[in-house]
């Protein structure tokens, strides 16, 4: 018990999750909450595997204060949030958020976020998490060194040098640079189109797919049209903001939403529904826009929230219509080793990539829930690249043990860890299906009735 008495589990008058809010700047409204959440979970424990926030938050509390949260220093506090990754498992577990409508509003990451936000707000970005965070310019500046930066990144003297003057880690294997973009590729297939009510869904390709594996992406427009989907691409999409928000960087955040948000509105008001294909991006626009943007966009970010679906996740919609396509001519075999993103289960849309990989005949997936580790930039970055090893350890083991030859996952991130660490690079189910409608996807083909 604190030594200024008992500390009540209900919320403070510093609660807030909401950046507009005077309040959500101020750090003794800020501290109120953090020693209730921490008292909270002190007392709870339920959330002690995801990462070290935890495990480090109930040791500070039990051997150097005697179980009083309001004795933790504040380098310990800072502690605790530093090693929050922003995996939302804990709010996935937690029965105390707002989300299961308890009295108690907790949101842990919510809060980690408002606390980065705040040390940011003071302190700047530093130049290294600024340079980490901006996919997009990544991606520009790797097409015009021609191909150069995907043969520097297997130099370990630049490694070296990457290390140092970024921060990212010299043995981390980084995704290759595509030689051209996914949007290029979408407007010789003639897919951007303007908005129109005959438009069925409009897709939000990600940063990763548009620089790194527009394969990905075009795996994806092939799976629609093999189920009569109109499909439309958008020129000029940015960014989510994951990558600037999880170091507390709401201006660039807030930038690249209110590109993506008036890219995107006008094909949702013809009836558009939009489709990510990367878990992380669909969280940000479903779950995390409409409460961050500046107030003037909010309207807008409902009405896209409201529309947005995972790739799976509409065309699991769509599975009971004449449309929906099981013509599969090849098949990955037996098992399927699936790892459920973490921010795919913070949606709490189910696993459809999973589901619908049952529909190609003979595949049985095997699942493993456990996070990979990578995390955004937890995994790249020199200081914790040897902790999200750790946290992906169980998950690696665990499509191992699979013993499958097909591994697959929705996140691209979630895709290099497991190349890395596991030995065996995941598709996205979109590729999966893509190959399996294809007679020379797999080795195994799929023989028709009359064939038999």
């Amino acid at each position: 018990m604190s030594k200024k008495g008992p500390i009540s589990y209900l919320p403070t008058d510093g609660l807030t999750y909401d950046p507009e809010d005077e309040k959500y700047w101020s750090e003794e409204a800020l501290q109120k909450e953090i020693t209730r959440a921490f008292e909270i979970c002190h007392g709870c424990r339920m959330c002690f595997k995801y990462c070290d926030s935890f495990p480090n938050l109930f040791k500070f509390i039990d051997e150097n204060h005697d179980g009083d949260v309001t004795e933790l220093s504040v380098l310990e506090t800072q502690n605790v949030m530093d090693n929050c990754f922003q995996c939302k498992l804990c709010e996935v577990q937690c029965p105390y958020t707002p989300r299961d409508k308890h009295e108690f509003l907790l949101d842990f990451p919510k809060l980690v976020h408002r606390y980065r936000a705040i040390k940011t707000k003071k302190e700047g970005v530093p130049f290294k998490d600024r340079i980490i965070s901006n996919a997009d310019q990544a991606g520009l500046f790797s097409r015009l060194s021609l191909g150069m930066a995907n043969v520097m990144n297997r130099v370990k003297v630049h490694r070296i040098f990457l290390e140092k003057l970024m921060g990212i880690h010299r043995d981390k294997l980084l995704p290759e640079f595509a030689k051209t973009t996914f949007e290029k590729l979408a407007k010789k297939l003639n897919k951007i189109k303007k908005p129109d009510p005959e438009i069925e869904v409009v897709l939000f390709q990600t940063c990763y797919v548009q620089n790194n594996e527009p394969q990905i992406g075009r795996d994806t427009l092939d799976v629609f049209e093999k189920n009569k989907v109109n499909i439309a691409c958008v020129e000029g999409l940015a960014c989510c903001g994951m990558p600037s928000w999880e170091h507390g960087d709401l201006e660039t955040l807030r930038k690249n939403a209110k590109i993506n948000l008036d890219k995107l509105t006008p094909y949702v008001e013809k009836g558009a529904k939009i489709i990510g294909i990367n878990p992380t991006c669909t969280m940000m626009l479903r779950n995390e826009y409409p409460g961050l943007v500046a107030k003037e966009d909010r309207e807008q970010a409902k009405k896209c929230a409201e529309a947005v679906m995972e790739t799976s996740e509409f065309l699991w919609s769509i599975r009971k219509e004449e449309r929906f396509n099981t013509e599969f001519k090849s098949t990955p075999g037996n098992s399927v080793a699936y790892h459920s993103p973490c921010h795919l289960r913070a949606q709490a849309v189910g696993f459809k990539g999973r589901d619908l990989l049952r529909k190609i005949p003979g595949v049985t997936p095997k699942s493993v829930m456990e996070c990979c580790g990578h995390d955004g930039t937890f995994a790249m970055k020199k200081e914790t690249f040897e902790a999200s090893i750790k946290v992906g350890k169980k998950s690696f083991e665990g499509m191992k043990e699979a013993e499958s030859e097909v591994w697959s996952t929705e996140c691209p991130l979630a895709a290099l860890q497991f190349s890395q660490h596991a030995g065996v690079k995941p598709l996205h189910p979109m590729s999966i299906l893509a190959k399996a409608y294809r007679e020379n996807g797999f080795q195994t083909k799929i023989k028709k009735d009359d064939d038999k």
